[in-house]
């Protein structure tokens, strides 16, 4: 999705994906193409996402001695893994389309942990509905806490893991 404003603006998709300077010189810009983009068609940019995904993100079994790729559930069944979702309406098309299959991750950390991390609100930007579309309106299924304790985040990675391989 993120491919399409470079296309229709002759930009350097590449240079747009990091945190440099050149992105941020644009942010604005993709922000405001892809707000126009939503209204005329709020599946707009989850339709790309799912029609460009080149394979479904295998998440279960190690397939040792079973017949089963590696990653695939014995009975056949695939998860896919879309990140960064960043709108209620985002979130509601895959509710649409995929129904109970949808499980919904947010990652969270303190203000403090993101400042450590380089972090700077920036005002027009990240209090957009781009960066704080799903601060409210959401009941997400799992929450995770990535304050950099690795342990915890770990475990809290491991416990999505085994409803994910549950539900697979």
């Amino acid at each position: 999705s993120r491919a399409a404003l470079p296309q229709e603006h002759g930009l350097d998709f590449q240079r747009l994906l990091d945190a440099s300077a050149y992105k941020e010189s644009y942010r604005q810009d993709m922000i405001r193409w892809g707000e126009e983009k939503r209204g005329a068609d709020p599946g707009f940019f989850c339709r790309i996402v799912v029609e460009g995904a080149a394979q479904p993100v295998w998440v279960s079994g190690d397939g040792s001695g079973t017949g089963v790729p590696r990653g695939v559930a014995a009975h056949g069944r695939r998860a896919q893994v879309v990140s960064d979702t960043r709108r209620l309406s985002d979130v509601e098309w895959f509710r649409d389309v995929y129904g109970d299959a949808v499980q919904t991750v947010r990652v969270v950390a303190t203000e403090e942990t993101r400042k450590r991390r380089n972090w700077v609100f920036v005002t027009g930007v990240d209090d957009a509905e781009s960066e704080c579309g799903l601060d409210q309106g959401v009941a997400f299924d799992w929450v995770i806490t990535n304050d950099g304790d690795e342990l915890s985040l770990d475990g809290q990675l491991e416990m999505l893991l085994q409803r994910v391989r549950r539900c697979l």
